[in-house]
């Protein structure tokens, strides 16, 4: 885990929405790049700029989250000085420990976000708590959630150079499977369950470790291990743990160039009525280069699967083409993606507790262009992946709407780009945009996945920055649905405009207030599962 040393909350003109996304697969990643200093082990003096939201989707069963964090893109840049895997913060003494975010709103809407940061020269700690709920059982019955979220994490540097952190994370989550509402509207008849009847529990609890040079080493060698365990529990008797070891090492040749390699072990237990595993093992080197106009990378992940091996190419060049300006990049990458119950419910909390766990095995072929240009960031890519055991969600037709999950091979093509925008010296407005064309071969749609999204954000601040407005608007299509008798059908589209605010009354107490879905959209990102309408929280933050 790492520290944030400055959370940028993103909720615009127009704010926040519950959106999930399906890691690696479904979408293509969106990255805005802008010069700073950088301290990770792989990454170049640039900025990644926060990334919109996902576009995929308003989870239906929990209202807007009202602070968004900004979220890094997952690339990996040619470095071109050497860095330890993470090292000791230089913290400003104007810097607050700790912080408190209360506030309340409707539909019967609860959040709260408390945390408390300590960091010296040899130790950082850090401890987190978040709760957020709502409940509009008042329009739709029993379409309410609960969520609350603790992590504690620290880390001691050694003064031979290493160093040592843990953390520790629960996670409780309580849905409910109201879908029936909606059937019951579409087939003119009454369906009413007990909250006890139709509710979902998720609790998740987990720990990890992980040793580092904390500092450079004489001989430019980084090295890193993680150690990292998961244990999941629902409300129906089904059960999952992982468990996952990362070692890595980089060698790096005349403080530009590196070797990497990386050994990763990652298991999987998942049981309900019969015991599955879901077991990978990856061997990833990769040699860096980098230049003043051309860096590249060179290498392979070999995946191992139930003795079955798999090589996937990782090989990515970029030209600097005018400084800064324009730089031309293109690659090929791969790998095995998960399955597992975690990461379906994550993704979809409606499906059924009995699932198959698989590897999505995927080739990405990538090109476009990035760069800066009086300030305006801008970055193009066209991309094709080729999936193999996608998973797809089909809705069942029983009388508590729950949807199975499918898998099929699918061919993805898309077309993304984004653009940050400083209009003001105060103003700055971030899009990004992506359409997707599947080809599946199994079956008739990619059930329940997005093809065209469309993110807009703004935050203009004024009053000596005491006053932030902020604002986002997000569209989606409507995704593709598989009825009873066969045939193929869309779910409506997705508007979604919210509005934001948050004032500082003085250095260490503020206000803020957040008005989400003003439109009142009743969009189904799953099938008989609308998301709430227009709701809202207001509330007061402390700063100490």
């Amino acid at each position: 885990m790492h520290f944030i040393k400055k959370g940028i909350i993103l909720l615009l003109l127009f704010g926040p929405a519950w959106v999930m996304a399906q890691p690696g697969l479904g979408t293509e990643s969106v990255e805005v790049i802008k010069d700073f200093e950088a301290r990770l082990l792989s990454t170049e003096k640039i900025k990644v700029r926060p990334e919109l939201p996902s576009l995929d989707t308003l989870a239906s069963n929990k209202a807007p989250v009202y602070d968004v964090i900004a979220r890094m893109l997952n690339v990996q840049y040619l470095p071109p000085e050497i860095r330890p895997s993470s090292y000791r913060e230089n913290i400003s003494e104007d810097v607050k420990n700790g912080y408190v975010k209360l506030g309340g709103g409707f539909p019967k809407a609860f959040y709260g976000d408390a945390g408390y940061h300590l960091i010296n020269e040899q130790v950082e700690l850090g401890a987190n708590l978040l709760f957020n709920s709502a409940d509009n059982s008042s329009q739709v019955e029993n379409q309410k959630y609960f969520t609350a979220k603790f992590k504690a994490d620290g880390t001691y540097f050694f003064e031979p150079g290493y160093a040592l952190s843990g953390r520790l994370g629960y996670t409780a989550n309580n849905l409910f499977y109201y879908g029936y509402n909606q059937l019951a509207e579409e087939e003119n008849r009454t369906i009413s369950f007990e909250g006890d009847d139709v509710k979902q529990r998720f609790r998740t609890f987990d720990i990890g470790a992980s040793v580092f040079n904390g500092e450079r080493t004489e001989a430019d060698f980084n090295y890193r291990a993680d150690l990292d365990l998961y244990s999941l529990r629902d409300n129906y008797a089904t059960k999952e743990n992982g468990y996952k070891l990362r070692l890595e090492g980089s060698k790096w040749f005349e403080e530009a160039h590196s070797f990497n390699l990386e050994l990763i072990t990652d298991f999987t237990t998942y049981r309900d009525t019969a015991k599955q595993s879901l077991n990978n093992i990856f061997l990833h080197p990769t040699f860096n280069y980098h230049s003043d106009k051309f860096q590249a990378k060179v290498g392979v992940n070999l995946a191992s699967n139930k003795d079955e091996f798999s090589f996937f190419p990782d090989l990515e060049v970029s030209v600097n083409i005018l400084e800064k300006v324009l730089t031309a990049f293109a690659g090929v990458e791969g790998s095995l993606y998960k399955n597992t119950y975690q990461n379906l419910t994550n993704y979809n909390p409606f499906i059924v507790p009995r699932i198959d766990l698989r590897n999505t095995s995927y080739y990405h072929f990538f090109g476009g262009i990035k760069g800066e240009y009086q300030g305006i960031d801008y970055h193009a890519q066209i991309g094709y992946k080729d999936t193999d055991d996608l998973a797809l969600f089909l809705s069942n037709a029983d009388t508590v709407p729950q949807f199975n999950v499918v898998y099929d091979t699918v061919s993805i093509f898309t077309i993304s780009g984004s653009l940050t925008l400083p209009l003001l010296e105060d103003l700055e407005i971030i899009g990004s945009f992506a359409q997707h064309v599947y080809s599946t071969t199994g079956q008739d749609k990619a059930w329940h996945l997005p093809s065209l999204e469309l993110n807009v954000e703004a935050r203009y601040k004024m009053l000596d920055d005491k006053l932030t407005l902020k604002g986002n608007l997000f569209v989606e299509n409507g995704v593709p649905f598989r009825r009873m008798d066969g045939t193929s059908e869309n779910l409506n589209a997705l508007l979604d405009i919210n509005a934001g605010a948050e004032f500082q009354f003085t250095d260490n107490i503020g206000g803020f207030i957040h008005v989400n879905n003003l439109l009142d959209n009743n969009r189904q990102r799953w099938r008989y599962y609308p998301i709430m309408g227009i709701n809202g929280v207001v509330g007061l933050s402390a700063r100490f």
